[in-house]
């Protein structure tokens, strides 16, 4: 039998009881410490009650234990810096003193105390005790509380702007009429306010008296010397420019001279850089664009287009008339007579011709009919315009002329607002009724679409193509008279040109050239559209659906016009049915179908319209009565 003998362990104590006493002992010194800070924190509050602790200053001033009163007492007789400082601005010999009180600057004496007696106070129980000890032993500056009126300071530091800014002054080299001008550079001085007024700010809020910065910015200019430059531009304005046709005849304008004060115009000094360096320097140039309201009015004196010479048919002599010689054309280079110009001067010529180019016309006056294929009146259409006015009339005389003559060469898309050009009081054009921008008014060109449908309508029964045609918004009833009357299926066969928005063009499909004769019979109010050519054997064929979709015009509208007397009434628009149109053309040759065309149109009913003066009480009736505005 065998026995074991096992260590007897020894008891350990009792955790629980160990942290009991371990946490009592902790409890009762965080007990202990807290009753000792709130004691001292307690004791400092009961004692500096009612007064500023210890080691709070203002301004260096201290404050320590007094009442807030007390303390405004001394710092009031104590601080006396926004009335006895000086602050000193100082630009070379020149010096500016000011107090801070004459800049701006406002001490908050009560702000300021409140600031240093809530020092210690207002927060936590620890953090107040912290600060009164810091305080206590390192001192507690308070800032005090300042307010700078930057308009005071801003006007104060404008004084001191008028003496010291300057100009920064190039050396200038220029031109006063013909003569020369140079005047020597000058160091500019630029006086930075707002920049100045961070430095003044930070002086006034220390309470501190001396010198404020002043920015100063200077610019130094680059420019030294012009003298050789003032040389060379008074010989360049030594004599005139002289400027002429080549070649000049007897008839010919020019020439024209350039003074040397107008010269002088053309002549520019610029500086440039020197070199890679800062430096710049005077250098002389000719700027011949200067001379462009000169050469514009030169060009339009000697420009001209080439114009093919105009003729008549004599249906006797079946020979052609003519009745405008052709013109060769020229225009004036303005590019190259500037290259030309400045090229000349810079060799210190001042004759110098003009540079033309020249276009020379398709066919002069020597043509003859055979020559061009005419031998015949191929189409030619009538339209009357009875009821027209004087106006009206002259319009279209005026329009009519510009085509008289005219020829249209093989293959050419003839465009009927290219012959017209600018249609103005200026071209001889008068003010008439138009429809312009869905309204009848009075505009210049009224009766100029008369010419316009009368050539539409001679090219449609010529049978040449129509490239481009544009319709009247509504219904004109000059375009349905007859000779003796009315035809309405003549609606739809109307063409309006707005130069330069609206045209009307047609093509001269066949080999041989067409000549236009346009023929006005004021007295008869007609105009008649002559097309001479050869015919090629087309036949046209056409046909007209008429007006169909009626749509009867709107009652009419009645406006008032302050222009207009009381009893007084204008009728401005007449009323027209509303109407659709479908126009359909076959041309063909030898029995086949060269083309067919359509032509819908679509016009718009239109109402009366009548002004009448103020006062008037019923314009209605006034109108049923005088025959006003009525259907």
């Amino acid at each position: 039998m065998s026995f074991v003998t096992r260590p007897v362990r020894a008891r350990k104590p009792d955790k629980k009881v160990q942290t009991v006493q371990v946490g009592g002992a902790l409890l009762g010194g965080v007990l202990l410490f807290l009753l000792a800070v709130l004691l001292i924190h307690g004791t400092f509050q009961l004692v500096y009650a009612g007064r500023i602790f210890p080691g709070v200053s203002v301004a260096g001033v201290d404050l320590s234990g007094l009442t807030p009163d007390e303390a405004a007492l001394r710092l009031s007789q104590t601080l006396s810096y926004p009335y006895t400082g000086q602050v000193l601005f100082v630009d070379g010999e020149r010096v500016w003193a000011a107090t801070p009180a004459q800049l701006g600057m406002v001490f908050d004496l009560g702000a300021t105390i409140r600031q240093a007696y809530a020092v210690g106070r207002g927060r936590g129980m620890f953090a107040n005790l912290a600060t009164i000890l810091n305080a206590a032993q390192a001192g507690y500056p308070v800032e005090p509380v300042v307010m700078v009126d930057e308009r005071v300071a801003h006007a104060y530091l404008q004084q001191i702007v008028l003496l010291i800014n300057q100009p920064m002054i190039e050396a200038d080299l220029h031109l006063e009429g013909t003569q020369v001008v140079y005047r020597p550079g000058q160091v500019g001085r630029v006086f930075d306010v707002d920049a100045t007024m961070i430095f003044l700010t930070t002086r006034l809020r220390s309470f501190q008296e001396g010198e404020v910065t002043l920015v100063i910015e200077e610019q130094v200019p680059r420019v030294v010397d012009a003298s050789a430059q003032a040389e060379a531009l008074q010989t360049l304005l030594g004599q005139p420019l002289i400027l002429a046709l080549p070649e000049m005849q007897a008839d010919d304008p020019g020439p024209w001279t350039v003074e040397p004060a107008a010269l002088a115009a053309m002549l520019r000094v610029e500086r440039v850089p020197v070199g890679e360096t800062e430096a710049m320097q005077y250098v002389i140039r000719i700027e011949t664009s200067a001379l462009q309201p000169l050469l514009d009015q030169i060009r339009s004196q000697v420009d001209r287009e080439a114009a093919n010479a105009r003729f008549i048919f004599n249906d006797d002599t079946r020979q052609l008339e003519p009745i405008r010689a052709a013109v060769v054309g020229r225009a004036l280079d303005v590019e190259a007579t500037q290259v030309a110009i400045e090229t000349g001067l810079l060799q210190g010529q001042h004759a110098i011709p003009l540079v033309l180019t020249y276009s020379r016309p398709e066919v002069n006056e020597t043509a003859t009919a055979e020559s061009l294929g005419i031998s015949e009146r191929v189409s030619s259409h009538t339209t009357f315009f009875r009821g027209s006015s004087q106006a009206r009339i002259h319009n279209i005389q005026t329009a009519s002329a510009q085509f008289h003559g005219l020829l249209v060469r093989p293959g050419e898309t003839f465009s009927m607002a290219e012959v017209l050009g600018d249609i103005s009081l200026e071209g001889g054009y008068a003010e008439a009724l138009i429809i312009y921008n869905g309204q009848t008014i009075k505009g210049v060109g009224g009766g100029v679409c008369q010419v316009s449908t009368t050539l539409f309508r001679t090219a449609f029964f010529g049978g040449y193509p129509i490239v481009e045609r544009h319709a009247h918004a509504y219904r004109v009833y000059y375009y349905e008279q007859t000779q003796y009357g009315y035809d309405a299926s003549l609606a739809g066969l109307d063409a309006t040109v707005y130069v330069p928005l609206v045209d009307f063009k047609f093509t001269n499909d066949t080999p041989y050239w067409l000549l236009m004769e346009v023929w006005v019979n004021p007295q008869a109010r007609s105009m008649t559209w002559n097309f001479y050519s050869t015919s090629d054997g087309r036949i046209v064929t056409w046909e007209t659906s008429g007006p169909r979709n009626l749509v009867p015009p709107p009652e009419p509208l009645f406006i008032m016009n302050p222009e207009l007397g009381p009893t007084e009434m204008r009728q401005v628009d007449w009323p027209a049915e509303g109407a659709d149109v479908t126009v359909r053309r076959i041309v063909s040759r030898d029995g086949l179908v060269l083309y067919r065309d359509t032509i819908d149109t679509h016009y718009t009913a239109w109402q009366a319209v009548c002004e009448y003066g103020p006062g008037m009480e019923a314009p209605e009736t006034f109108a049923a009565d005088h025959g006003y505005c009525q259907p």
